[in-house]
């Protein structure tokens, strides 16, 4: 068993809103889609971390993951209530289990769940692999959401190493 994972945080219909989409969202799907393929033909687990809170609520539509890259039989699905994926999660439990050394790190929301599960990961031991180009949020009151991505892509580049969704192959 390889001792990678992937971890695909909160790709849930909200995020891919119609009426308001993460930037880049059909590219942001694209590239999930490619990462979980790979990761697939690879035989590396896919976990998917889901949040809740009062605007994701359990069971609700938005609260589902994208229908474009559906959990399977046997992938794991996290439930969390904090941006950090690990924070009163079995997600831990879950890696250790596996026998877990490597992730890569992949969907929503760039400057919340991506960042604070990075640095969590790469505190709790983990070589962590940020797909660079696979993470989305929307534009703010004082940045676009290109400049997010950028400027956390370099901010999170001190907990993991940043690769294009292309230029990752599994296992690690």
């Amino acid at each position: 068993m390889p001792n990678t994972a992937l971890l695909i945080i909160d790709a849930q219909n909200e995020m891919f809103e119609p009426a308001n989409p993460v930037h880049e969202s059909d590219k942001l799907l694209e590239n999930l889609q490619t990462l979980i393929q790979k990761a697939r033909s690879a035989d590396v687990p896919v976990i998917y971390v889901q949040h809740n809170d009062a605007g994701l609520v359990e069971g609700t539509d938005f609260w589902q993951i994208h229908k474009a890259i559906q959990p399977e039989t046997g992938d794991a699905i996290i439930q969390k209530k904090s941006p950090d994926s690990f924070n009163e999660t079995a997600l831990l439990e879950q890696l250790k289990n596996l026998g877990i050394q490597n992730l890569v790190i992949a969907g929503n929301q760039t400057e919340y769940c991506i960042d604070a599960t990075t640095q969590s990961a790469s505190k709790h031991g983990f070589n962590v692999t940020l797909a660079k180009d696979a993470h989305g949020t929307w534009d703010s009151d004082t940045m676009s959401a290109e400049q997010i991505i950028s400027h956390h892509n370099e901010l999170l580049s001190d907990f993991a190493e940043l690769r294009e969704t292309l230029d990752i192959k599994f296992p690690l």
